[in-house]
């Protein structure tokens, strides 16, 4: 698994570009985020390597993102859309899969307190069905 952890102090002084990346799509996540929002954490995760896709795919992902810009949008749906419309060209080619988890700097701080962090992804369940339901 792929994860890189970005903080806005880190990101500033050490530009990426995506002819350099090794992952072009999760450095133009990376960089798109990054502009748009002026993230104070921004993890993005390629979880690719979970699903029946070629090795070192890019086409699934999981983003956890805060910035102030949440505080304008309330609601996780309206956080969803943003960051989705920010990932419109990703979405619409490489991508298949996105989880998104967006907080405020506030509800970040809160979830630190209470040593919460965002968990792992569930395994894949096969898109088309055929493994078994799991007993949760």
């Amino acid at each position: 698994m792929i994860t890189r952890l970005i903080s806005t102090h880190i990101s500033r002084t050490t530009p990426r570009t995506m002819s350099s990346s090794p992952f072009p799509v999760t450095a133009s996540i990376e960089s798109k985020l990054l502009q748009e929002l002026s993230p104070q954490h921004l993890e993005v995760r390629n979880e690719s390597h979970m699903h029946n896709v070629p090795a070192n795919s890019e086409t699934h992902f999981k983003v956890f993102v805060v910035s102030d810009t949440f505080n304008e949008h309330k609601t996780p749906l309206q956080r969803h859309r943003l960051v989705n419309k920010i990932l419109r060209e990703e979405l619409e080619g490489p991508v298949h899969a996105l989880s998104i988890v967006a907080k405020t700097p506030q509800q970040w701080d809160t979830m630190k307190e209470k040593g919460e962090n965002v968990g792992a992804s569930p395994s894949c369940r096969g898109g088309d069905g055929s493994l078994p339901k799991r007993n949760d």
